[in-house]
Order: C-alpha cells, then sequence, then structure tokens
C-alpha cells in the first residue's frame, strides 16, 4: 500500500476537526454539564450523545474481536461509503474502480462527490478477476470497491481473488459485507492486520433486523478510522441509536436464531420458486435473498404488485436481465409469495 499521507485528499491532511463539548470532556467524576449549551430538563434525551460511541465500541469489538480504535461507527454504511470518497478523492482528478452490477450507492456517493466512477462487468458466474480490476485502475484510482455476497447477485466473491487484489493494489480495497452473517465464507475482517490498505464494511440493517437505527460499521487500519473521525460530522449516531444497537449486540443468540430461520427458509423458498413454470434460473445464494430470472419481468413483478406482495425488478440493471431479486421474509410471507405465483393467471 501506498503510504496513506499520498491516498488522503490534502485538504482533509491539513484539516483542523471541530472540537466538541464532549471530545474534551473525558471521565466519570463530573456531574455538572454546563459545557454544551444543552437545555438542562428533559434527561437524558436534553445531552447529546457520546461522539466516538465509546460504550458501544467496546461492545462491538468484544462481539467481532477486532481493537476498538480499528472500528467506526457511522450513520448507515452509507456514512462509511460517502466518507471513503470525501477523505482519499480529489474531485474531478481521482476516480474509483467497482464491480458490477453491485450495490448502487457506491456510484451515488463517487457523482455526489463528483468522482469518476469506473464499473468493470462480472462475468457470468457473477465473478471477478483481479486483473479486470486492476487493468482498469490508473495512478488516479484511489479505491476499488467490492460487495461480497454482492448485491444484487447474492454470491460470495471468489476469496483468492479478493487477497490477490489486495497485495497488488497500492490504494484502499473496500469490501462490503453487509450479508456476510447468511454466508459459510468467514469474514475479510480477520485479513485487516494483513492490509493496511483494506476496509470492511458491516450493517445492523440486515441479520441483526436494525434497518431503522441506522447503524452502520467500518472496520480499518487505526490509521483510515482516525482519518474517518477526523472528518465525521460531530455527533453522527444518536442516543437512541446506539442504545438499540447496544441491546441487539448483547443479545446475539437472537441475532442467531433469526440468521438459521432465514437460512432455512432461504433453501425453502428458492427451491419452490425454482420449480414455478415462469422461473428459468435460480441463482444460487450466500445472502437473505435470492436472484431469479423469469419469463417476462416487468409482467411478474405488476402481477405481485397487485397482490399486494413486493419484490424488486432488477431487469435494468447490467447481468440482470429478466429477474427479480426476492428478500426471504417469514415462512407465511414466503409462502404466500409462491401461492400467488402459482395461480397466476396466463395472460397476466
Amino acid at each position: 500500500m501506498k503510504p496513506l499521507s499520498s491516498i488522503i485528499r490534502p485538504s482533509i491532511a491539513r484539516l483542523a476537526p471541530y472540537s466538541s463539548a464532549r471530545n474534551e470532556y473525558s471521565g466519570t467524576e463530573a456531574h455538572v454539564f454546563l459545557d454544551a449549551n444543552e437545555n438542562p430538563y428533559n434527561s437524558p434525551l436534553n445531552r447529546y450523545p457520546d461522539p466516538l460511541q465509546t460504550e458501544l465500541r467496546h461492545a462491538v469489538s468484544a462481539r467481532w474481536q477486532v481493537a476498538e480504535d480499528c472500528i467506526f461507527i457511522g450513520n448507515g454504511s452509507d456514512e462509511a461509503i460517502d466518507l471513503v470518497y470525501r477523505c482519499f478523492c480529489e474531485p474531478r482528478i481521482d476516480n474509483v474502480v467497482a464491480i458490477e452490477p453491485s450495490y448502487g450507492m457506491y456510484k451515488v456517493a463517487a457523482d455526489i462527490n463528483d468522482v469518476e466512477y469506473r464499473p468493470v462487468t462480472l462475468d457470468d458466474h457473477f465473478q471477478f478477476s483481479a486483473d479486470r480490476l486492476l487493468a482498469a485502475a490508473d495512478d488516479h484510482t484511489k479505491a476499488i470497491w467490492l460487495c461480497s455476497p454482492n448485491n444484487p447477485t447474492g454470491n460470495n466473491l471468489d476469496r483468492d481473488e479478493m487477497l490477490s487484489l489486495l497485495q497488488r493494489f497500492e490504494g484502499l480495497v473496500v469490501i462490503d459485507e453487509a450479508y456476510i452473517d447468511f454466508s459459510r465464507q468467514p469474514s475479510m475482517r480477520r485479513e485487516l492486520s494483513q492490509f493496511p490498505n483494506l476496509i470492511v464494511l458491516s450493517t445492523l440493517s440486515k441479520a441483526w433486523g436494525c434497518a431503522a437505527i441506522r447503524l452502520g460499521l467500518a472496520f480499518a487500519s487505526t490509521e483510515i478510522i482516525s482519518v474517518f473521525n477526523k472528518v465525521k460530522y460531530p455527533y453522527n449516531v444518536n442516543m437512541l441509536s446506539q442504545q438499540k444497537a447496544l441491546e441487539a449486540v448483547r443479545n446475539s443468540e437472537t441475532t442467531e436464531h433469526w440468521v438459521n430461520t432465514l437460512l432455512q427458509e432461504r433453501e425453502r423458498v428458492m427451491n419452490a420458486f425454482g420449480e414455478l413454470p415462469l422461473c428459468e434460473t435460480v441463482f444460487p445464494s450466500d445472502a437473505n435473498f435470492f436472484l431469479a430470472r423469469v419469463k417476462n419481468a416487468d409482467r411478474v413483478y405488476n402481477y405481485l404488485k397487485r397482490c399486494g406482495i413486493i419484490v424488486r425488478n432488477r431487469s435494468r440493471v447490467t447481468l440482470c436481465g429478466e429477474c427479480l431479486r426476492v428478500t426471504v421474509g417469514t415462512r407465511s410471507e414466503n409462502s404466500e409469495l409462491i401461492g400467488a405465483l402459482r395461480v397466476m393467471p396466463a395472460g397476466e
């Protein structure tokens, strides 16, 4: 990896971060807080939240076995995605490379930050090669985006190719593992000590059932995390989200039960979907959803919508022609989906 000083934007390197009242105070003895211009009434909502989420980071560190100073907690994974651009990519000069198809926010964040986005199409098995990604990169490529398990394809990316990319690329490699809890493939978090250019994204939105609290995680070297914390807004994660996240992380047995249940349902509903006359292919999945190619995806999607069942029509996404993306729901929801499709009129 290049020295971080040669990757970070010069303006960010020079930045003097905002110092909030709670940043300047540390300790447990104080009981009168007259430093932050807060209303003294309506406790505890009257106080600003911990800007560095100390208690939550401690719990995350224990749960995922990553050092606390290698953890960034954000307002959803989207905050960490945006920070990669804001911290490391000079607008109209630098670029990023990404697999395609993949999660759409990588490109949206690039466009917002006025950074060139270079997509590289996956092969027919929805896999990538490090060679092809590196061929799309140049001296101004600051980051390469991967998503494993990938969205919308649902499959794990080849681990050997990911390791090859990390070994050969001198910039940042960001691996989004939003769906890793549903996969048998081990997390790339275990590679952090070996690759200082690795950023692993995670979230409480999927397996942990906490999409509403908007809680995302980034795992990386202490140097990268310190840059993120330098640039992030002072109180980026509110107190209620921190509390709910703590409850979730400390109750991981419930999450494990949900995951096991969803994996069983994934197999059942994928098998049933594959037997439908309208289905042409059900692609393998390592996530809590699956991608299926059907006959006339628009027609099937609109029929399901009239039935009050919403799936995702991915027909216009690269390599996903006539494909629907289906999230695994409860057993009754999955049965309602399959039941509706079994009686779908031929003329619909």
